[in-house]
């Protein structure tokens, strides 16, 4: 069943990504379903299933390439300037439950959902959305006093900040500590914090941005010791269960 699966996402991979140019791409999107490169991207697909299944499971094969069409077509007619990075992460996630689907098909397996409601998985699930989610708003609530100030100093600054980028550095950085700490690599945290700091020096190196300085100093430690105190309470309430 592994094998089996493995050699099917394989296959996909090199499929939709490493044998689709990126001029096939943009074609597909401005012609739709009357771009003939959307058909030798199906061809492409349907012949690295053959090759690399060795011309076996032939129907497997026909479900998986009919439906990568069906799924394609339908991306390129919703797709949109605004809409394109959520159909794209959608059009894999359909792609990759076919493939899973197809597996069960040929070869089925147990799917045991029980463990979900485990308390250990329970546990972990619940420190992984306080290490994204909930600790970014305790930040926000804790840095509330600061975010007039900053604002206002950063207006006669060069340049601007990207949409949501912070918040999510923010919930990368802490993931990262996290799970350093499960596999117990403390010292993997003292590199992310000296990379984190090269990459804001050229921000921070200027004289009259002191409050900058000050507020991504505690923001970064606010962040960093929220993970760090989640990591360990994890690990000590997952030892006594």
């Amino acid at each position: 069943m592994t094998l089996l699966a493995l050699k099917l996402i394989l296959a996909h991979f090199i499929g939709d990504f490493v044998l689709q140019p990126a001029h096939w791409v943009e074609d597909k999107l401005q012609k739709k379903g009357k771009s003939k490169y959307l058909y030798f991207h199906i061809g492409v697909h349907l012949l690295t299933l053959l090759l690399i299944l060795q011309f076996r499971h032939l129907g497997a094969v026909a479900c998986i390439v009919a439906t990568h069409l069906l799924i394609d077509l339908g991306k390129l007619y919703l797709t949109s300037p605004k809409n394109y990075r959520w159909l794209f992460v959608l059009d894999q996630v359909l792609h990759l439950l076919v493939i899973a689907s197809t597996v069960y098909w040929v070869k089925p397996f147990p799917i045991d959902l029980s463990g979900l409601w485990e308390e250990k998985s329970l546990l972990l699930t619940t420190f992984l959305v306080f290490v994204t989610f909930v600790s970014g708003i305790i930040m926000r609530m804790l840095l509330a006093p600061y975010i007039d100030e900053i604002a206002k100093e950063d207006e006669s600054g060069e340049g601007g900040s990207l949409k949501n980028a912070g918040t999510y550095i923010g919930m990368l950085e802490r993931l990262f500590v996290f799970g350093f700490i499960l596999i117990q690599q403390w010292a993997a945290i003292g590199l992310l914090i000296a990379a984190k700091s090269v990459f804001r020096f050229g921000d921070l190196n200027k004289g009259k941005n002191r409050k900058l300085t000050e507020y991504v100093l505690i923001g970064t430690l606010l962040s960093f010791g929220l993970a760090i105190l989640s990591g360990m309470l994890y690990i000590y309430l997952s030892d006594r269960m």
